[in-house]
């Protein structure tokens, strides 16, 4: 490669076992890839008429990579024009939310519908809305509020009137989902599940979101504002692809992007083609719900929920529900796994339940001894795991399975899980990262975007601390070092979304995809890693990301042609048969 940009920074940690630090880097960026990593010295020597750009006190690392999210729909639902309300992102209390809500409506120009999304009856202590009660809030305007569940919506009389429903009265509950009624039959302003949630949404969502591939890059955006050089689609659909074409085509997309194509997809094992050159955007493999969410009572579980004013209030059934909470029967899974196996797809399950996590380990089994795949490179990934168990990790480490945990579980819900939720010995050791890693597991973190903020600085400093958002720590037994937080955004999450041959460390011939960081964060206190240091920047193939640029490219495309991707964002949590599959 004829390298022609050297970039020098305080120091390079290169997540390269054989050469841990370097001091410049030497890129041809033409093809984007890296030439030398070393000292300045070496890489002149290999490059002597390449231009060198010092980067002065910055750190530079690998692009972090998010290998489960949800980037498009995500950013529909979340990015303006929509307004994110979860705990997280500023609205601790419900009283904090009727704050907003006062306000949007005072301000906003009459009749602009209001879109919202997290609302988390959990944590903010928030009632279960009804329509007479969102209109004391919003009298006149369409106003519809996402649960942060994503197993309910909540709208007032104004999106009743939007949707046409004749006297007030909703269509007939579609398959597997219902409308909220009065005694009367009129609607109470709540629709449960995917087919409901969509038919009461999608006419309010296309009027609030106008433009929703902006919204999506929008998303693409703040990953990017937070390190993240690639990410994934984990519930892809053939109706999604030519928006990703549309993103991964301008020349500032600053995402590499993997799809996992959601089994239910009827196309789900086609091979995929588009104009987007593959180490940009491509299929990787198939998508599938083994449970549901932790936080309505949908996980397989073998232990139960603790009976008090919290989950009674949430209405959580206590359980232990054990296999009935399962999305499939396993006669079901294996019938699955048996018609795309043969494919050479890379299998992702969704699961949180500990009962769920060992039917999904047997099926696992089953298919790859029966296709001959076992010992093999297969790569077939586990995803969330918020109950999983330390020889449960074991065993998936014995099979070649990868582990992809979701520290938001703890870091914004651990609080509720210790003690309020589950008993301490099971809720205090929620999302185990200690014991993943020592059962010698393929561990990665990821952010399931929308599902919280896509911060891997976050999740790295949460899992070497073991404390949540509160600043409490629960099962310091389930602490994990910095290198092996930082390989779990890096060189782990490369592999496990099939890259991890020109991605997730800086090495000769690999991307040159970076982060830059405003410090060394080993040479930082852990517990105030967020706070002391900053992402200044990425780069992608060698060029520094123009993420203004990014949006203005995105801004002057036509949104008529995406336009349905309101109806696909309604149902965004929801995707598989039977109720139960969450992306929480």
């Amino acid at each position: 490669m004829a390298a022609d940009l050297i970039l020098k920074a305080l120091t390079i940690i290169t997540m390269d076992a054989s050469a841990a630090r370097a001091e410049a880097v030497a890129i041809d960026t033409a093809s984007g890839k890296i030439a030398v990593v070393g000292t300045l010295e070496a890489c002149q020597q290999a490059a002597p008429g390449a231009q060198v750009r010092d980067l002065g006190e910055a750190v530079l690392m690998p692009g972090f990579i998010d290998p489960h999210s949800h980037p498009l729909l995500g950013g529909i639902v979340t990015q303006e024009p929509a307004f994110w309300i979860s705990p997280y992102r500023g609205y601790a209390t419900f009283a904090d939310v009727e704050t907003l809500w006062r306000k949007l409506d005072a301000e906003l120009p009459p009749g602009q519908p209001v879109l919202c999304n997290g609302l988390d009856r959990l944590l903010q202590g928030a009632p279960e809305l009804t329509n007479v009660q969102l209109n004391s809030y919003f009298p006149k305007r369409p106003a519809l509020i996402l649960d942060n569940s994503g197993h309910e919506v909540y709208f007032n009389s104004a999106v009743i009137t939007l949707n046409g429903w004749a006297n007030g009265k909703p269509p007939a509950d579609p398959v597997g989902a219902r409308f909220g009624r009065n005694a009367d039959g009129t609607s109470n302003g709540r629709a449960y599940e995917t087919a409901a949630i969509v038919a009461a949404s999608v006419k309010t969502m296309k009027a609030a979101v106008p433009h929703p591939l902006l919204s999506g890059a929008r998303w693409y955006a703040l990953m990017a504002r937070n390190g993240i050089t690639a990410t994934t689609e984990h519930t892809y659909e053939s109706s999604l692809l030519a928006a990703y074409v549309a993103l991964a085509g301008t020349k500032d997309c600053p995402l590499r992007l993997a799809l996992y194509h959601m089994s239910i997809d009827p196309t789900c094992g086609e091979k995929l083609s588009t104009p987007i050159p593959e180490e940009l955007l491509w299929k990787q493999g198939i998508k599938l719900w083994a449970d549901g969410s932790p936080w309505v009572g949908t996980i397989a579980a073998s232990f139960p929920y603790l009976d008090n004013e919290t989950t009674r209030r949430a209405e959580i059934p206590l359980g232990p529900a054990g296999e009935t909470m399962l999305n499939y029967p396993r006669s079901k899974l294996d019938a699955i796994l048996a018609q795309h196996a043969p494919e050479g797809w890379q299998m992702a399950f969704h699961v949180n339940g500990d009962v769920g996590l060992d039917v999904v380990l047997d099926a696992y089994e089953r298919a790859l001894a029966s296709y001959r795949l076992a010992g093999t490179d297969h790569r077939w990934r586990l995803e969330h795991c918020g109950a999983g168990r330390g020889d449960q990790f074991a065993r998936a480490a014995r099979m070649g399975v990868a582990v992809s945990l979701l520290p938001a579980q703890f870091i914004y819900w651990g609080d509720l899980l210790d003690g309020t939720m589950f008993a301490p010995e099971i809720g205090s050791q929620w999302v185990r990262a200690g014991d993943a890693v020592r059962a010698g597991a393929s561990v990665s973190f990821h952010n399931d975007g929308c599902v919280s903020p896509p911060i891997p600085l976050l999740n790295v400093q949460a899992m070497v601390t073991r404390r949540t958002a509160s600043g409490r720590i629960h099962a310091a037994n389930q602490a994990v070092t910095l290198h092996d937080a930082l390989l779990a955004h890096t060189v782990n999450a490369a592999f496990q979304i099939g890259r991890d041959h020109d991605l997730g460390s800086i090495e000769a011939g690999k991307c040159a995809d970076f982060v830059e960081l405003s410090a060394d964060p080993f040479a930082v206190d852990v517990n105030k890693l967020t706070d002391l240091v900053k992402v200044h920047g990425t780069w992608r193939g060698g060029r520094r990301i123009d993420l203004d640029g990014f949006l203005d490219q995105v801004q002057a495309i036509d949104p008529s042609a995406y336009a349905k991707l309101a109806e696909k964002a309604a149902g965004r949590h929801v995707c598989s048969h039977g109720g139960h599959g969450c992306e929480h």
